[in-house]
């Protein structure tokens, strides 16, 4: 799902992990901006996570010209699921357990060391806590039905190799919101199974469409989006505010 309408949101969690006042934005229009900097004096805010959409040029000004620093550039794309004939999913894909959540930790951990997101993109934030962050989500996804409605693994030989995170953003729409594939079960067209999984856990849900979302520079899952039927719906830079 793209992100809602402007809202000025204190993100705990942020604070936790970097040990800074976090406030997200999602939606952001330049004429929000001075009620935006008045919450942020109001309530201490450090740092401004902020998305606009990349077609409101003057939103991303006014960002740039009050110093927030374009981070990157996230692409959403969407599958109308009556243009997909059902599948039956691979024997190897099933619900990840909860006493599992430790192996799927751990392949959160080799899959996003270093990765090209928004957090890796600011020097301004400590390296192992961006890290961290793709952990905890994984960890949370597995023992919070709200953070995620489900979670696919993918077992080979017996060793977990894989995993998916599933939403429901509306009763027409799911999201496939997180994926890792561990470096050794790699080029197996694991990643491929896994979007498969999550078409096929909207449409039992009766859900219209699936959607997901990565980085403009991330061309290999795209590659795979583009072969199962999705296609390009939208795009969003986002910007770090530095206040403090």
């Amino acid at each position: 799902m793209t992100p809602d309408r402007p809202r000025f949101a204190l993100s705990p969690l942020e604070e936790e992990r970097f040990g800074v006042r976090t406030m997200r934005v999602n939606s952001f229009e330049r004429a929000a901006l001075p009620a935006l900097l008045a919450f942020c004096r109001a309530n201490a805010v450090g740092l401004v996570i902020a998305r606009c959409p990349s077609e409101d040029v003057a939103s991303a000004q006014a960002l740039e010209e009050s110093g927030g620093r374009l981070m990157d550039t996230l692409l959403y794309y969407s599958l109308e699921l009556a243009k997909k004939p059902q599948a039956a999913l691979p024997a190897r894909l099933r619900l990840a357990r909860a006493e599992e959540v430790e192996p799927l930790v751990a392949i959160a951990a080799e899959s996003f060391r270093g990765y090209r997101g928004h957090y890796h993109a600011d020097p301004r934030l400590e390296r192992a806590a961006c890290d961290a962050t793709y952990i905890d989500w994984v960890r949370r996804s597995v023992l919070d039905g709200k953070v995620a409605e489900a979670v696919y693994t993918c077992e080979i030989e017996g060793s977990l190799a894989a995993f998916a995170t599933l939403r429901a953003n509306s009763p027409e729409e799911g999201e496939g919101v997180l994926f890792g594939v561990a470096p050794w079960a790699q080029g197996r067209g694991i990643y491929a199974d896994l979007i498969r999984a999550g078409i096929e856990w909207c449409r039992a849900r009766g859900m219209a469409r699936m959607v997901v979302s990565t980085q403009v520079t991330n061309l290999a899952v795209q590659k795979v989006w583009v072969r199962q039927g999705f296609e390009p719906s939208g795009s969003y830079f986002t910007f770090h505010l530095w206040l403090s």
